[in-house]
């Protein structure tokens, strides 16, 4: 049994050994049976996603030719805005996780697409398919935590640079796409002297080539392609950037930051089991609330349990299964962290700024407990941090 020094505020005091297996058996399970029933209706719908895309994409380029007149630069700014964020989320995001290589297209395969992004895909697939979700949430091996300019964790020694750490958050969230191209090159790294120079600069080289072809697109040819409507056309593209960049940064902080969502050290996933491997998944991880609309434009990832547990699963199958899952944390008497959109963001945000204090500073009945956890029958400590405020 996992055992804790206050078993009260432990989330997985209560299993075994055996209880953790028996719960993989059953993700497994869940697991397979999508696997054996993908098919058409699932292909379709992707199908039918990317037509939409760029059908929008397409309108709002078009309706900004016009956009000296404010109700065409709202239009186009909208259409154009929508059409990023479905490129970026419910197509880019899930096409190069390997969720739609099953149907053999090579247009729509995880070794071919190039999405909008700052981040040229493949860096991308190694910083977030091959470390984030391996090592979901583990301090020290997970650097989307913080992505190295926050913390959030208490156990995490706080330095005087925390404090502008709300700061750094919201230029993040509005340049999102480079600082997720400056964490995939790794530049934190190179300048603490842990990348060799050669192989950085080679990599800076490819990300900035590809950073100066999306701006030629959208701050050069596209406005110059409107003529007279060049400046407003410049404007609705920097509107439309900066809202796929908010809204991003939205959806991934209400994923993986609220209050209630657990992170573990480096030494708690030694020997990992598969069924421990999708206990920390669910531990580690908080859904969104909301309907068919709001889970389609969040790339599915409103399901964010239900992404981590099955990262490689079409997206559309993700409500499908989050009955099922819910279902068996619940059995299981496991935490399940979901909320509507506002109240995900202000949680994130909320644990944002309180973690930029030192701890002697936190008010002490919202402080987090840091909690030494020996996972069943292995001998072993992993640290988690589980939040006692609601």
């Amino acid at each position: 049994m996992t055992t804790i020094q206050n078993k009260a505020t432990n989330p997985v005091a209560h299993l075994s050994a055996e209880d953790i297996e028996n719960l993989g058996a059953e993700l497994d399970a869940i697991r397979e049976q999508v696997l054996a029933s993908r098919g058409e209706r699932d292909a379709a719908y992707i199908r039918r996603v990317i037509d939409v895309q760029r059908g929008l994409e397409l309108a709002g380029r078009a309706t900004l030719l016009f956009s000296l007149f404010p109700p065409a630069w709202l239009l186009g700014t909208a259409s154009l805005s929508v059409a990023k964020i479905l490129e970026n989320m419910e197509i880019g995001h899930n096409v190069m996780h390997g969720q739609w290589d099953w149907m053999r297209d090579p247009q729509i395969h995880s070794t071919t697409w190039e999405w909008d992004n700052a981040s040229p895909s493949a860096m991308w697939k190694h910083s977030h398919n091959e470390l984030h979700h391996t090592y979901t949430n583990v301090l020290g091996r997970d650097n989307d935590l913080g992505y190295g300019i926050m913390r959030v964790d208490e156990d995490q020694r706080w330095k005087p640079g925390y404090l502008g750490q709300p700061l750094w958050n919201a230029i993040n969230m509005c340049f999102f796409q480079y600082g997720i191209a400056a964490y995939d090159v790794e530049v934190g790294k190179y300048l603490a002297g842990r990348k060799d120079s050669d192989q950085f600069w080679a990599e800076a080289r490819v990300v900035l080539a590809k950073i100066g072809r999306q701006a030629t697109r959208d701050y050069v040819v596209h406005p110059l392609l409107s003529g007279p409507s060049a400046a407003t056309t410049l404007t609705a593209n920097v509107v439309a950037n900066l809202v796929r960049n908010v809204w991003t940064h939205s959806v991934i902080m209400c994923g993986h930051f609220p209050e209630g969502v657990e992170t573990f050290t480096k030494s708690s996933i030694e020997g990992e089991t598969r069924g421990e491997w999708y206990l920390r998944q669910m531990l580690g991880s908080a859904n969104i609330e909301g309907g068919r609309l709001m889970h389609i434009m969040t790339g599915n990832l409103s399901f964010q349990v239900e992404h981590h547990l099955f990262p490689d699963l079409p997206s559309n199958r993700y409500q499908e299964i989050a009955p099922k899952v819910a279902e068996i944390m619940q059995r299981y008497g496991l935490p399940h962290v979901s909320g509507s959109l506002p109240r995900q963001v202000a949680s994130a945000w909320g644990k944002v700024v309180r973690l930029a204090l030192p701890n002697e500073l936190l008010d002490r009945g919202a402080r987090t407990l840091a909690k030494v956890t020996t996972l069943p029958g292995r001998g072993r400590v992993a640290t988690v941090e589980s939040s006692m405020a609601a």
